[in-house]
Parts: structure tokens; C-alpha cells; sequence
């Protein structure tokens, strides 16, 4: 055989045999890219987004889309083709696979930890939405979750109301735990509670739930904690929370959707749905951010990604958290304007000017 048809043979057999093996091999790396933007003005499924009763609505015009980010799952193995074709590409990003699955987590535990972040993070933005409207909203601390086997199981449940805590009013989820650890372990506490089914029936009546009764548990000692293994820490084994009573129905709904960073966009849906005028005057405007129920604006991940997703859907403006600027800015796709924000009433102002034609003005983000 000539020299020349057997090194060519000879390189096509390596070059096959090193894409099997890139085929074949598994990397531990998961891959992100843009994911689907959803109009919160605007319907999902043929249904509306954020459907509001009881309370007089204006008509709306333009887009305030929530942006979203699609990763590989839990159980999929990227193989070295996939990993380096997802480096080389500019609309995707490769990272490693405990960054988004962290400690081992399963495909079904994200995926319900993500459902409720989500469920948190609708509450959370109407609650933000209506205090910036200076419409009131009652607040009450509750049990959220019950660990199993702890000394609370079988005594309190979820959703019941906790009024105080050793005869001290509770005002926040966090009192509830700074009252608990004043203890040592094995003493006991006393909680002051209404039961989450007359809680439920007051709130369906409208009415402010009543018929507290004193309920003792005995504390013991919270697990060892790695970090400071001295700590002799008292626990009755609950989670409080926060749960809210709005003066009417704001119903949000959007399927295959998780995590909390679509909280800032509800809250502007909901306040441009509740008050006349149009909040985007027609504009498409898109964003992100977390949002907690003061109205504070919270960092993001994958923001790269959703410019990416914005800019293909046709957004002409970013509405980006203070604390995600820097690494928009380092990469923001042409025709796109970021816009930082850092509270509710940040963005709401941004958007008045945007309206106003006045960008001159916008608060901006850069690489510093």
C-alpha cells in the first residue's frame, strides 16, 4: 500500500476512533441556555398570566417578559462532543454538573425545590406589588413545614398560626427561633397558636382568626452543626413562615416554570394590571430579579443566558438587579439597554421614563 493511502487511512481510523470516544465518554458538566420568555401582561396556554378579581382592572399594552433559563437535567451525562461544541458556543454555557445539582441533588428534588421557590417568590411579588399601591396586605406567622419525627410532629401542623411564643408576640417568621434557642435543650416552650383549619375557615369568611390555645413542646438539641460543633442549639423541629391575606384575588399562573427569579416581573404585571395608564407605554421591556416583600430586588443566575432569550424575543430593554450589572454588562447583546434596578420602585420609576422617552436617564449597569 502507498505511503500516502495508509497515513491518510491511518488518520481516518483515529480520527473516527477519537469521535466514538468523545461520543462515548461522560463528562460531569450540564449545560445552560436561553429558555422561553413569557409576557406577564399577556396569556400563557390560553389563559392569562396574572388573572386579578375583585378589584377594578385598566387595560394593559406591550410586554413585561419574565426570562428563563433551560439546563440539562439531573441524570443526563454530557459527553465531550456536547461539552466542548456547548464551550465553543456563544448562546450557551457549560458549567460543572454540581453547580446546578448540588450535594448529589436528584433531578425530582431540584425540580420540587424550584416549584417552591416559585410559589414563594408569586406571594412575594404580590405582596411587594400592593405595598408599593399602598393597598394593605395582613400578614400572620405560621408554621410552614414540621420536620419528621421531631417534637413538634403530631403536635403543631402546617399552615397553623403561631400568635406567640413563651407569652411574647411574634411578628416575624424569625422570632419564632430566637424565642426557641433561648432554651437549652430538653426545657420546654410554649406556643400560643391557632389551629390551621380555623385559620382557614376565618380567612374564607374574611374574617380575623380567633380561638388561640397554648401548646408546650419540649426542645432538644438541634444536629451537630461542622462549623461549630460546641453549639448546644434548641429546636422543636418546625420551619415558620410567612402567610398572607390579600383584600382580593391576584391568581398567577404559568406551568413548567421554577425557581424565584421571576418575582420583580409579576410585581410589575400586577401594579400596571391595578392602575390606569400603560406601565410599558407599549414598549417591550423584559427582566429578571428575585423580589422579597418589601420590594427588594434580588441577584439572579444564568443571566447571560436570559439577555440572550430577551434579545431573541424582542426586547429592547433589561431590567437587571444591581447585584447581576457587572456580568450583564460584560456581555449584553446588541440592541439591548440595561437597565439596573435595585428595589420595586426602582424599576417602576425606569419604566415611567422609559414611557417618557427620557433613557438619557436610566440608571445604567457597567463592568466595574
Amino acid at each position: 500500500m502507498p505511503r500516502r493511502t495508509a497515513t491518510m487511512l491511518a488518520s481516518t481510523l483515529i480520527l473516527i476512533a477519537l469521535l466514538c470516544a468523545g461520543v462515548l465518554i461522560r463528562v460531569p458538566y450540564s449545560e445552560m441556555s436561553p429558555g422561553p420568555t413569557v409576557n406577564t401582561l399577556g396569556d400563557a396556554r390560553g389563559e392569562p398570566v396574572l388573572h386579578i378579581s375583585g378589584r377594578k382592572t385598566y387595560p394593559t399594552s406591550g410586554n413585561l417578559n419574565m426570562t428563563t433559563v433551560r439546563v440539562t437535567g439531573a441524570d443526563y451525562d454530557m459527553n465531550i462532543v456536547e461539552a466542548v461544541y456547548g464551550w465553543l458556543a456563544h448562546d450557551s454555557v457549560v458549567v460543572p454538573h454540581d453547580t446546578l445539582y448540588p450535594d448529589g441533588k436528584t433531578e425530582e428534588e431540584s425540580t420540587q425545590e424550584n416549584a417552591e421557590e416559585f410559589s414563594q417568590s408569586q406571594e412575594s411579588a404580590k405582596v411587594a406589588a400592593l405595598e408599593e399601591l399602598k393597598i394593605p396586605v395582613t400578614s400572620r406567622v405560621v408554621v410552614s413545614t414540621v420536620v419528621k419525627d421531631s417534637a413538634a410532629e403530631g403536635v403543631l401542623h402546617a399552615g397553623d398560626v403561631i400568635k406567640a411564643v413563651d407569652g411574647t408576640a411574634v411578628e416575624q417568621p424569625e422570632d419564632v427561633a430566637k424565642l426557641v434557642t433561648k432554651h437549652k435543650p430538653g426545657e420546654d416552650v410554649v406556643f400560643t397558636v391557632i389551629p390551621a383549619k380555623a385559620a382557614a375557615a376565618a380567612e374564607k369568611a374574611g374574617k380575623e382568626p380567633k380561638g388561640s390555645h397554648d401548646v408546650t413542646l419540649t426542645t432538644r438539641k438541634a444536629p451537630e452543626d461542622p462549623s461549630n460543633p460546641s453549639e448546644d442549639r434548641a429546636i422543636v423541629g418546625i420551619q415558620a413562615g410567612t402567610d398572607h391575606t390579600f383584600p382580593f384575588e391576584i391568581d398567577i399562573k404559568l406551568a413548567d416554570v421554577g425557581g424565584p427569579s421571576a418575582g420583580l416581573m409579576f410585581s410589575l404585571g400586577i401594579i400596571d394590571k391595578l392602575t390606569p395608564g400603560k406601565l410599558t407605554g407599549g414598549r417591550f421591556i423584559a427582566g429578571t430579579g428575585t423580589i422579597d416583600d418589601d420590594g427588594k430586588v434580588g441577584p439572579i443566575g444564568g443571566i447571560n443566558m436570559k439577555l440572550v432569550g430577551a434579545r431573541d424575543a424582542g426586547a429592547k430593554y433589561f431590567l437587571t438587579p444591581d447585584d447581576n450589572c457587572s456580568s450583564a454588562a460584560s456581555d449584553t447583546p446588541s440592541g439591548l439597554t440595561l437597565v439596573r434596578v435595585k428595589t420595586l420602585d426602582d424599576a417602576k420609576k425606569s419604566l415611567e421614563k422609559i414611557r417618557a422617552g427620557d433613557t438619557a436617564g436610566l440608571p445604567s449597569c457597567s463592568t466595574s
